[in-house]
């Protein structure tokens, strides 16, 4: 009796799986169909997790399907070879010609300890060799967001905040005449950050660079959704893809090939917080997610408090199970670049 039982109840959640999925197609095709696509810039530090690269061919595999379209990938991160990293991705994915923006002047220079970034620029094509040959991110930033139509840009961070407060912070120019500020308010609708802890804790894309932190987000004009530690947390992503075979010559296979037999916490993946703030910067919150509302507090440290009382920002409650999500995620991490 306790078998049927049991065999019942797998029976039903795969029926509730595949329901899902199906909707979440369903809802892909109908924005295909509609045309609407989410203008989105693709800021990360890319390098000293490898969270990363899930989260980049999440960014592809939804440009794909016509639910984005990439403005350009910026680095937060200044090691050599980023912007070479970043251009691995975007050639695979058949998109050379993205922008691609790196810090110039102060910043965190960070690289991974598991050998992947190396490792795939040995083994795949990219035209930029060197971070000498990307654009300043600022200036990559006023140049994409000057060009673009007011209030219709999501930005999302998934890496140190250096970049949106050097933006914030720069000056009209003959790009535009526009403040940073101005710019940010102007043309942006959106900013997703995988950052913070919640309600409080201590992050480290927020620690890293705090003072980038505090100046971004006490600053930010427009609506803010945190995609907290906590969410992705739960979330372990890239053990199908590793051991897909069907999948060769895969950069994003390979860095989960590479990474996850080098620590044991990862035996059933790699914590998932990239993956899940591109999710929701594209689709929306919604089936995923409920919001908190109010505003985040940095300390010096790098640690972060919620205010409630505050406006203007959110961070994501959890409302579907982590592993449904998880489905969904590897799924997107999967995709092949369209022929």
């Amino acid at each position: 009796m306790k078998f049927h039982k049991k065999k019942a109840l797998a029976v039903a959640l795969s029926f509730a799986m595949i329901s899902f999925l199906a909707s979440c197609a369903m809802s892909e095709k109908a924005k295909e169909i509609t045309g609407e696509k989410v203008a989105i810039i693709f800021d990360s530090d890319i390098g000293p997790d490898y969270d990363d690269a899930g989260a980049i061919a999440l960014l592809h595999a939804l440009a794909d399907s016509g639910e984005a379209k990439i403005l350009a990938t910026i680095a937060s991160n200044k090691y050599e070879g980023i912007a070479a990293v970043l251009n691995v991705f975007n050639t695979y994915f058949k998109r050379p010609d993205i922008p691609i923006g790196v810090p110039k002047g102060a910043g965190v220079d960070m690289r991974d300890s598991q050998h992947w970034t190396d490792s795939i620029l040995a083994k795949y094509p990219h035209a930029i060799k060197s971070n000498s040959e990307a654009e300043d991110a600022v200036t990559l930033y006023r140049k994409v967001l000057a060009a673009q139509p007011d209030q219709s840009v999501t930005i999302v961070t998934v890496g140190f905040l250096t970049n949106l407060a050097n933006l914030l912070n720069s000056k009209g120019d003959d790009i535009s005449p526009l403040t940073g500020k101005e710019l940010v308010t102007q043309k942006v609708k959106l900013l997703v950050s995988m950052a913070g802890k919640f309600p409080e804790g201590r992050e480290f894309n927020v620690f890293c660079d705090s003072t980038a932190s505090i100046a971004a987000f006490e600053h930010w004009p427009t609506k803010v959704i945190y995609s907290g530690f906590e969410i992705g947390w739960n979330i372990k992503t890239g053990l199908p893809l590793s051991q897909n075979e069907s999948i060769q010559n895969s950069p994003v296979k390979d860095v989960f090939r590479i990474c996850i037999p080098q620590s044991p916490d990862d035996a059933q993946g790699r914590m998932s917080w990239d993956e899940t703030a591109v999710l929701i910067a594209i689709r929306g919150y919604e089936p995923y997610y409920t919001l908190q509302s109010g505003k985040i507090k940095i300390a010096p440290n790098g640690s972060n408090t919620w205010d409630s009382s505050g406006s203007g920002q959110d961070y994501l409650v959890e409302k579907m199970p982590p592993q449904q999500v998880q489905a969904v995620i590897e799924q997107l991490m999967a995709h092949q670049p369209k022929q």
